[in-house]
C-alpha cells in the first residue's frame, strides 16, 4: 500500500484547482483534509495495479447483455395541468423560465 500511495500522490494545488473548476470555496483546513482523503482514496485505487490480470478478458458489464433496450410504446402521459402545477410559474401551456439567450 505504501508503494501505491507514492504513485498516486495528489498535491494541494491539484485539489485547489479541482475545487476552483467545480466552483467550490474551500478553506485551507478543508483543502488539507481533502488532499489527505483524496490521496488515501487514490492509494486504494492504485492498489488495483498490483493485481495480475493476465488472461482476464476485458469486460464492460458483469453479465452478458446483448441488447437491454425495450421497444418504444405509446402510453398515456401526465396531463398538462398536472405537470404544470409542479412548477412555480407557468402560462397554462408551458413552464415560464428566465430568458438566458439574447
Amino acid at each position: 500500500m505504501k508503494d501505491a500511495k507514492k504513485i498516486m500522490k495528489i498535491s494541494k494545488q491539484e485539489v485547489e484547482n479541482v475545487a476552483r473548476l467545480a466552483r467550490l470555496e474551500l478553506s485551507s483546513d478543508e483543502v488539507e483534509r481533502m488532499t489527505k482523503k483524496l490521496d488515501s482514496i487514490l492509494g486504494y485505487v492504485a492498489k488495483l495495479d498490483e493485481l495480475d490480470t493476465t488472461g482476464v478478458a476485458v469486460t464492460t458489464h458483469t453479465q452478458n447483455v446483448n441488447n437491454a433496450f425495450r421497444d418504444d410504446e405509446v402510453r398515456p402521459s401526465l396531463p398538462r395541468e398536472a405537470a404544470l402545477k409542479n412548477g412555480p410559474v407557468h402560462n397554462k401551456e408551458a413552464f415560464v423560465v428566465p430568458k438566458i439567450i439574447k
